[in-house]
């Protein structure tokens, strides 16, 4: 995936490409898979969140498959580049990091246990990389659209720490930001229609997800 493009800092504001003011393709109005719409409106008492952990195409299975999962998206998300392409995330000069939305709903998936799947799905320790995916366009990170997520988000990543300690890992690196608000993670830009759903359209598509292993506790 463009691996001769890695990067393995974050770019600057002003060294970031420039972007655009809108989507320079379309994008799908309907999961191709849970037929539902991939920007909402979605149900009342539906929230919102945005996880990054690797290769999204991967990831977006994972979640999709999840009880209580309404909706998901692949996209791009905590940089600078307005309306960013594929070909440009891959430079390392948007700064965004390949992004997963999932809306859900919190009675039958509470976000405790997303975010327990979520630890256990990926290494988030390596920084920027994901096994042989390499460069800040592959960093972990959950940006929160509610005060309650981000606090699930803080308190998981405690408990989960001296787990992987544990077992031998390093620190963790996942970013945690809100979306909104100074220092924020701001919009969430959608990917192109082909990585929407990729592995349902692809079944034999490339599928990396690096878990350690190592199970984490609910808090």
């Amino acid at each position: 995936m463009f691996d001769s493009l890695f990067r393995t800092t974050m770019v600057t504001p002003e060294r970031a490409l420039p972007g655009r003011d809108d989507y320079p393709y379309s994008v799908p109005s309907t999961h191709a898979v849970l037929g539902t719409s991939l920007a909402g409106p979605w149900p009342e008492g539906t929230e919102v969140i945005h996880l990054a952990l690797g290769c999204f195409w991967g990831a977006e299975k994972e979640m999709w498959q999840l009880p209580g999962v309404v909706t998901t998206a692949a996209g791009y998300q905590g940089g600078f580049t307005p309306f960013p392409t594929y070909e440009e995330t891959c430079t390392g000069r948007t700064g965004h990091t390949e992004t997963v939305l999932v809306a859900y709903d919190p009675t039958v998936l509470p976000t405790t246990e997303l975010l327990r799947r979520f630890w256990t799905l990926h290494d988030p320790t390596q920084g920027f990389r994901q096994g042989n995916d390499r460069g800040t366009q592959y960093r972990s990170a959950i940006f929160t659209t509610t005060d309650e997520q981000h606090a699930a988000a803080l308190a998981t990543r405690e408990v989960y720490a001296p787990e992987l300690r544990e077992h031998g890992y390093g620190e963790i690196t996942t970013e945690i930001r809100p979306v909104a608000g100074p220092g924020g993670a701001g919009p969430f830009f959608y990917a192109e229609d082909y990585h929407q759903q990729y592995l349902h359209k692809v079944p034999n598509g490339y599928c990396p997800v690096h878990s350690t292993g190592v199970a984490c506790p609910l808090p």
